[in-house]
């Protein structure tokens, strides 16, 4: 699809280009300088599989491709494998969905400026004759063990993304080791593993929006709710962005990445990730614009300036296990 070019002569187009994270050095009335800045680049994704499959990405980006005349190329993995793009040079801005691994990242110097983005939540689901009778429960802990203890099919993403990452501290929550033939893992995107549950009769856990992008197509139902439908905090489901960090390669595009995400955690792009449905439901609730923002969005969880809290940071952020924002200070709700 050929690219379209506009000036920024006013409004959000000029705001952007020339604030954003000093993208460039050019000066509002210079608009002829402003669009050729970015204009026919191509900015590189890294993003979960959910943003992509439920359909949000195709739904925004053509504001932000008109807006600087740049393409968007949205490559989607799961959370792990998008992360790795970024260490790897492959991405220049990389949205996901698992704290404990974003911490990781950034503390490794691969990624810089994080901001929490939105948010669902992750529910579980299976055959409506529930073998494990798991309805209902408030507890997604209690839950698992429940289909463990009864070795109800239960097919896993097993890819290393957010939900998966998700998935283990779950069990490791629940004091469970899943494996046997009832524990399948499929190293799948969230799509096929709804469909591979479908097939077996199985559960699984599935972030909120897939699940209501494509339960049309299916005859599994949920069965634990996350907190959007009063669940347990446990399954909260934050997203975050953040760039890839230009000083250690030079090749990524940071003066675009930057421009994007200004983009999509300004108002306006919040406005339409809000308003967002299929099939007549909110997928995905914005959280980048508060009145009174999280500052703690910006750097590891637990990072602090002085020497002992950086220490004690460091020594809580480096295992790929320490989980979501919600994960460890939610654990205990249940």
């Amino acid at each position: 699809m050929p690219i379209q070019r506009r000036q920024f002569v006013t409004g959000i187009g000029v705001g952007a280009i020339a604030s954003i994270a000093g993208c460039s050095q050019l000066t509002g009335s210079d608009t002829d300088q402003q669009d050729t800045a970015v204009a026919g680049e191509t900015l590189t994704l890294t993003t979960t599989t959910s943003t992509y499959d439920t359909g949000l990405l195709d739904e925004i980006h053509p504001a932000f491709e008109d807006m600087y005349g740049v393409s968007v190329d949205a490559v989607a993995q799961g959370t792990g494998a998008a992360l790795e793009s970024a260490r790897n040079g492959d991405s220049d801005v990389v949205m996901v969905h698992a704290r404990g691994l974003e911490d990781e990242f950034m503390r490794n110097g691969y990624g810089v400026n994080r901001r929490d983005l939105m948010f669902n939540d992750f529910v579980l689901v299976g055959p409506e004759s529930d073998p494990a009778g798991i309805e209902g429960m408030d507890s997604a802990t209690e839950a698992l063990s429940a289909i463990a203890d009864s070795e109800a099919p239960f097919v896993s993403r097993g890819d290393d993304s957010g939900t998966h990452t998700k998935e283990r501290n779950l069990w490791e929550e629940a004091g469970v080791e899943p494996g046997g033939d009832w524990y399948q893992e499929t190293g799948s995107g969230m799509g096929e593993a709804l469909n591979n549950a479908n097939q077996q009769d199985a559960y699984t856990l599935s972030d909120r929006g897939t699940f209501i992008s494509q339960r049309s197509e299916l005859d599994l139902v949920i069965l634990v709710q996350g907190p959007i439908e009063d669940g347990p905090e446990i399954l909260a489901n934050p997203y975050g962005i953040m760039a890839a960090n230009p000083g250690v390669h030079d090749n990524a595009n940071y003066d675009l990445a930057m421009a994007y995400i200004g983009w999509i955690t300004s108002p306006e792009t919040q406005n339409a990730i809000s308003e967002y449905q299929v099939n007549d439901e909110q997928l995905f609730f914005p959280e980048a614009v508060s009145e009174d923002p999280n500052f703690q969005q910006y750097v590891p969880e637990g990072w602090s300036s002085d020497a002992s809290g950086s220490e004690n940071a460091s020594d809580s952020g480096n295992s790929a296990d320490s989980g979501n924002a919600s994960e460890s200070s939610n654990s205990s709700t249940e």
